[in-house]
């Protein structure tokens, strides 16, 4: 997998992006699109079945796709994967899709990237149930802080969703979250990755070099690499 630089500014989940300097983006790949990982200085990837597009009909082509993709170097994780109430099939087709996918993840020894709408007791069973040892991720993240404590306390990573925090009243749940277990996102939504850097560390009372460092330290350990970030 292609990794960040020092200063860069990290875009943990992302579409369709492009290299542009000064940022690295992890850019999330779908099994249904069936779209292949470029290796490009600036950009990695993941790759899943994300619940949107998944049927009982295309389940069997979007997991073999994920097996095979799986394999590559240039993904880094699997996912996004999860679970959705809101749309999506139904609740065991769900679940059985997410449960392969982290089987995945394990056999790999890649992290896991989840979406996950109205569905945490569901998340959090699978969870405690296969007890993983890769990490997880949750991205889009903007609910309430009991909610982001006791993810976190479970030892999910939460990515906060762009459009949550780019506003004030993300901030006192910023304030209340470790720093070492969160990270930033665009969703491909035409968000400037910068300006969110910009207000998060506002609210955690740093610069954005020490954002920055501190963010790339988090990538670093929930990928299982082992860089000293003052020497990267």
């Amino acid at each position: 997998m292609n990794l960040p630089e020092e200063n860069d500014y990290i875009d943990i989940h992302t579409h369709g992006a492009y290299p542009l300097s000064g940022v690295f983006s992890v850019v999330t790949l779908m099994a249904h699109e069936k779209k292949e990982p470029q290796d490009v200085a600036g950009l990695s990837y993941t790759y899943g079945i994300h619940p949107w597009y998944l049927t009982k009909d295309n389940h069997n082509e979007q997991i073999i796709n994920v097996i095979r993709m799986s394999a590559n170097p240039l993904i880094a994780a699997i996912g996004e994967a999860g679970f959705d109430k809101i749309k999506g099939p139904p609740p065991d087709l769900q679940r059985k899709v997410f449960e392969e996918q982290v089987y995945i993840a394990e056999e790999k020894e890649k992290p896991l990237i989840i979406h996950c709408v109205k569905a945490w007791d569901e998340l959090t069973g699978v969870y405690k149930r296969m007890k993983p040892k890769m990490a997880w991720l949750i991205h889009g993240f903007h609910g309430k802080k009991d909610l982001a404590l006791q993810l976190i306390s479970k030892g999910f990573y939460l990515s906060l969703w762009s459009g949550f925090s780019i506003r004030p009243e993300s901030t006192q749940l910023i304030q209340n979250l470790p720093v070492e277990k969160i990270f930033l996102e665009t969703d491909g939504t035409g968000t400037d990755i910068k300006d969110i850097y910009t207000k998060v560390a506002g609210d955690l009372g740093m610069n954005t070099g020490e954002l920055k460092k501190q963010l790339l330290n988090n990538f670093f350990v929930f990928f299982g690499i082992n860089k000293d970030v003052n020497g990267v």
